[in-house]
């Protein structure tokens, strides 16, 4: 498991915080290239944050990004439904699947294979409740059903699967990187 002390839990956090106001915010940062990468965060949280509470201020901070884009920004509140809720359970099933993959990390195949075990069950989860809220407690349609819901889910889940494995596979090129260096450097004579 990866053990951070809290002043580096606290950088990484600061840097997701950041991260996630310039994606999720696209209208107010003006990044409409980059998807929106919270659920990534999330799931990097569990990961690399230890504290469970460290979800309560990710979730904290995405209402409020939200907030202010339709307050401020102009954004459409179409999303924000009585199904909006069920984020305060979708994210943190990213977290759990984060701290899960996080208590049983190693190196090689078998690492990639649960991690990869991880993103997807995890993000397949929490895609079904957040799109299954809004489709069936939002709302937005007239008389909903399993068979429009799975058609939905079908056309629509994979951009968000996609969006968490691409920012996933950056954070563990990143670290690969990171931990590289960092071994060639502990290798080398002190002067």
């Amino acid at each position: 498991m990866l053990t951070l002390s809290p002043r580096h839990q606290t950088v990484i956090a600061i840097a997701a915080m950041v991260i996630m106001a310039l994606t999720r915010s696209h209208h107010v940062a003006g990044l409409n290239w980059l998807p929106d990468a919270t659920t990534a965060l999330f799931f990097l949280a569990g990961v690399l944050l230890a504290p469970v509470w460290w979800v309560a201020v990710l979730l904290g901070e995405a209402v409020l990004i939200d907030w202010v884009a339709i307050t401020w920004g102009g954004v459409s509140d179409f999303c924000v439904t009585p199904g909006y809720a069920a984020l305060a359970i979708a994210y943190p099933v990213l977290w759990v699947a984060g701290r899960w993959f996080a208590r049983g990390v190693g190196d090689g195949a078998a690492g990639l294979g649960r991690l990869l075990f991880a993103v997807l069950a995890g993000g397949v989860v929490a895609e079904v409740i957040a799109s299954g809220s809004f489709y069936f407690l939002g709302g937005r349609f007239a008389e909903p059903t399993l068979a429009e819901f799975g058609a939905r889910l079908i056309a629509y889940g994979p951009y968000s699967i996609q969006s968490l494995l691409l920012y996933v596979g950056a954070a563990v090129l990143a670290y690969v990187a990171l931990k590289t260096v960092s071994s060639q450097h502990a290798g080398q004579p002190k002067a």
